[in-house]
This record gives structure tokens, C-alpha cells and sequence, in this order.
């Protein structure tokens, strides 16, 4: 009976502490990583867990977090809390699933879109209401940053923007002592800067926009005064405010193989060469939008496949290609031009259109065309575009080289092809032209 005893105890001693190891891993699931900004001798490092955190990573919508981890990164961001597919905790769940940090973006209002920072009763149920916003995620695992607004210098002329970003910053550090401040701007200039230093001081540091100009990027923060520490937080293709355009005003992009060209170059000049101040980066976009076209930011297209960019990603991550390479856009031609040669078709007359493809594994090849009109719903810093009108019945073949008919219609349009390999990995360019 005594062994019957002593057996039945070890089985409770052993259940409970069982119980207790469950509890522990649960209650470490749910705490919070201690994430810090030092500064030795003018040497800034994120520590993360009390050790130094590069970030690499992207913004990203929720689907493709898993295709993000799988090509390397250790981070993504968003731009608020609240989204229209998925909630904040979802995306931070996920992301920890994955491995990867979050830098949780707040949604600060824009003085362009309308909001004025002269309404002290606005501002103030603002504030109130990202206060309840930090007090849901901030003790998440995967929480890295909170982002205060994105590119609030952008168009805007009211400095007090500045102000109540530092009354959110103030706030966060007081009910969430594990996670830095910082603020997204587009560029940086000597205005904001000086501004941003007069009235943002519980702000931790800055975080950068860049585009076609990132390989100016030193040059542009000692330009601004600026000697702290930041992250790049969008950078990517060359920007539709910066590129060469047409004699009818249409912005010409970048080929998909030029824009993984200048990602890797871009990076290695601007992001990893600065080892003193830079914190990493967050690639845009790891996703699709409609901005100027339905190809222009995004590194998927709008079915979801990833583009050569993403194995440029993968290159810079990884420090090594992929397995598999998605198809190389060389160059694409329409009635034997280039999107740099102002082409002008005559109405319903018929012309040729080809592409010309490297193919690393020599991959059974798929080719997409379409005709789009060029977009005239034009948003400012990202704000929602509608996509254009796909014309149809325009396209003889879906091969590398096809016939189209021109549209019968006066006005500016765009030719587009999507080559997809066995892998479903893809190469895009567009041409735009002029119906006369």
C-alpha cells in the first residue's frame, strides 16, 4: 500500500510540474522581447533580447509573411493597426510564427488627406485612441518598433504634426517600456529634421523613405543636420515622380529585371555600407498595389506570383541566388521601339510587339499581354488608385512576339506582358503609347 502511495505521488509531483512547465512556456509566449537603441561612442545597434538586431526585412501584406521568412528576412512592418482584411493580431501572430519582428505602424492622420492639427479636441481623440491601440499589442512577442505616422512631412505646412507625434512617443514610453519610438518620413530635409529635434525629444530615432534617390542617402541626413541613428523603412523601385516620361507626360518603369539591378546595387551603396547609424531596412512592397500600374511597387504580381525582384531579395538575404531564378526581362519592343521612344500608333491599325527572355533553367515559358489605359486616378504618397480598364480583344497570340490592333480610341495607353515560368515566378514590363 505505502508503494501504491509513493507511486501516486510522483505521478502528481511529475503532473504538476508539468503543469508548471506549460504555464512557463506559455508565459513566455506571451512576453514581451526587451527591444533597446545603444549608443557606443556614436555606434548605434538595435538590441533585441540584449543582443544586436539587424533589420532586414519588408512591408508586407499578411499572405505573403511566409514567403517572406522563406527568402530570409527576420522583419516585417505595416502602416497602422487596423487593416481591411485582417487585424493587428492576427499579422503579429503570424509574423511570430515565422520568426520574423514586426514594426507596427500607427495611424497617424495626414494633414493633406484633411486632418488639421490646430483641432486640439481632433487631436486629442486621436491620441486617445492609439493610446487604446499600444495598450492591445504592446506586450505581443513579436512587437519590434511602433512607426508613428507615415510621411507626415509629406505635403503637409502645420509643424504641431511634430508635436503630437511627441505626445504619442511620450505616451508609448510610459505604458510600454520594451519597444523604441519613431516616426516614417519621406527623405529627409533640413526643415523637418530641425523641426522633429524642436519639438519630438521623447521620439527615439527617425526612420527614412527613399527611392530612386537612396544612393544619395548619407549625402541627403548630413545635408539635413542629422547625426542620430535610423531605419530606411520604404525603399524599392524607382519612384513614377522620378523616372524619364513620354512627350504625353506618362512616367516610363522600370522593367522587372531593372528594378532587381538596382535593388541589389542600391543596397549595398546606401543600406549595408553604413555600419555607425543604420538599424536596416524594410523593403516596399512585399505585396501588389495599383500606383501609377498594377506592376509598378509591388514585388508579386496581381495574381500573387513573385517577381525577379523577389530573387534580388533573396540575393541580398541570403547572399546567394535561389534555386530557381525567375525569367530575366531583357528587353521588350513595340513596332520595334522602346518605351523611351514616344511611340505613337495610328487608331485599329495593327502592329508588332515582342519580348526578349533569358531563361536560367530553360523553364517551359508562359506569356500574359494586356492593354491598359494609362491611369488617370492619381493618388499622392500611396493613397488608393483605382486600377485601369483592360482592353480586350486587342491581342493576337499570347506567345514572345504577338500582333495588336491599336485602340480606335484617341489617348494614352499602356502594353504590358507577365512572362511566368514552370515555378510560377515572373518577369513583367510595360510600354506606354500614344493613339493618335
Amino acid at each position: 500500500m505505502d508503494k501504491i502511495k509513493f507511486i501516486i505521488s510522483l505521478l502528481i509531483i511529475a503532473a504538476f510540474s508539468c503543469k508548471n512547465t506549460n504555464e512557463d512556456v506559455t508565459s513566455n509566449r506571451v512576453k514581451p522581447i526587451k527591444v533597446e537603441l545603444q549608443n557606443h561612442n556614436n555606434i548605434y545597434r538595435l538590441l533585441k533580447d540584449g543582443k544586436p538586431y539587424f533589420v532586414v526585412g519588408a512591408g508586407t501584406s499578411i499572405d505573403k509573411i511566409p514567403i517572406l521568412a522563406e527568402n530570409g528576412a527576420n522583419s516585417c512592418r505595416t502602416w497602422s493597426t487596423e487593416m481591411p482584411e485582417y487585424k493587428a493580431d492576427e499579422f503579429l501572430d503570424l509574423a511570430h510564427e515565422y520568426g520574423l519582428t514586426v514594426t507596427m505602424g500607427l495611424d497617424v492622420k495626414k494633414e493633406r488627406l484633411g486632418f488639421d492639427y490646430n483641432d486640439s479636441v481632433a487631436v486629442r481623440k486621436q491620441f486617445e485612441y492609439l493610446k487604446q491601440e499600444v495598450l492591445k499589442y504592446k506586450d505581443h512577442p513579436a512587437l519590434l518598433i511602433w512607426g508613428i505616422g507615415n510621411e507626415l512631412n509629406l505635403n503637409y505646412s502645420n509643424p504641431k504634426v511634430w508635436n503630437a507625434v511627441n505626445e504619442i512617443a511620450k505616451m508609448i514610453h510610459e505604458i510600454d517600456p520594451n519597444h523604441p519610438t519613431t516616426t516614417m518620413l519621406a527623405g529627409i530635409n533640413k526643415y523637418d529634421v530641425d523641426e522633429i529635434a524642436k519639438r519630438c525629444p521623447d521620439l527615439d530615432f527617425l526612420s527614412i523613405q527613399m527611392y530612386g534617390d537612396l544612393p544619395n542617402l548619407q549625402t541627403r541626413i548630413v545635408e539635413s543636420g542629422y547625426s542620430g541613428p535610423y531605419l530606411v523603412t520604404e525603399w524599392g523601385a524607382t519612384g513614377h515622380w522620378e523616372v524619364a516620361r513620354t512627350s504625353w507626360d506618362a512616367p516610363i518603369e522600370q522593367t522587372s529585371r531593372e528594378k532587381a539591378e538596382s535593388y541589389i546595387h542600391r543596397y549595398e551603396l546606401a543600406i549595408q555600407l553604413d555600419s555607425l547609424h543604420c538599424l536596416g531596412s524594410y523593403v516596399f512592397y512585399w505585396g501588389q498595389k495599383q500606383e501609377r500600374t498594377p506592376t509598378w511597387y509591388g514585388l508579386f504580381t496581381e495574381d500573387g506570383y513573385p517577381t525577379e525582384t523577389i530573387d534580388a531579395m533573396h540575393k541580398i538575404w541570403k547572399e546567394e541566388w535561389p534555386e530557381n531564378r525567375a525569367p530575366r526581362l531583357d528587353s521588350l519592343r513595340l513596332n520595334g521601339y522602346s518605351a523611351f521612344d514616344n511611340i505613337k500608333l495610328h487608331a485599329s491599325r495593327k502592329y508588332d510587339a515582342e519580348v526578349f527572355i533569358h531563361n536560367f533553367e530553360n523553364d517551359s515559358l508562359k506569356y500574359k499581354w494586356e492593354i491598359l489605359q494609362e491611369s488617370t486616378d492619381l493618388g499622392v504618397g500611396g493613397d488608393y488608385e483605382s486600377r485601369p480598364q483592360s482592353l480586350e480583344g486587342l491581342i493576337v497570340n499570347n506567345n514572345n512576339r504577338i500582333e495588336l490592333k491599336a485602340p480606335d480610341k484617341k489617348g494614352a495607353y499602356r502594353l504590358f506582358v507577365y512572362v511566368m515560368d514552370n515555378q510560377r515566378k515572373v518577369a513583367t514590363a510595360n510600354i506606354p503609347f500614344f493613339v493618335k
